[in-house]
């Protein structure tokens, strides 16, 4: 059984991010926009699961060139796993990586622009950003082992963000 564990904010976060970054942009080269560091490890002073989560911003028209590059590095594609606008990828055997989950976004992903906004409204709002720690601790602590009642938790702080970042929930 899983468990959810939600540390304090580790400043290595950001050089574990560019570690995989630079692996990432050795085999995607120009084919992309952009690797964003989203999530809660991209925001400095915020708990967070010790994952990295990163979106590949591409064209929309390029992602089966994406997919293939990423292949050749170890990136298998298991399509959107339920959320338009976001296609997911798995891989194996990277010990020389922190954990993280991959996502490649089309530049106008809904889901894209949430994430951006997410962590740029954290980034700037001490606030916001404890409210939000202190949900996060306090779901997994509740729910040690239920992913979903965790984010059910979390859900409400999210949605009071997304509406003061001015989109729609």
């Amino acid at each position: 059984m899983r468990t959810i564990i939600v540390d304090y904010y580790n400043p290595n976060w950001a050089s574990e991010f560019q570690k995989i970054k630079n692996e990432l942009l050795t085999a995607l080269g120009d084919t992309i926009i952009a690797i964003e560091h989203v999530g809660s490890t991209s925001v400095p002073g915020l708990s967070a699961k010790p994952v990295i989560d990163i979106d590949i911003v591409i064209e929309k028209n390029m992602l089966s060139e994406v997919i293939e590059k990423l292949d050749t590095i170890g990136y298998s594609h298991v399509g959107n796993l339920g959320i338009e606008g976001r296609e997911a990828f798995k891989y194996e055997e990277k010990v020389h990586l922190m954990t993280h989950h991959l996502y490649v976004c089309d530049k106008e992903s809904s889901e894209l622009k949430r994430h951006l906004a997410l962590r740029d409204f954290l980034r700037a709002n001490e606030e916001y950003r404890q409210k939000y720690s202190d949900i996060k601790i306090e779901a997994a602590k509740k729910h040690p082992h239920d992913i979903d009642s965790y984010i059910n938790m979390k859900e409400p702080v999210i949605l009071e963000i997304y509406e003061k970042s001015g989109l729609e929930k």
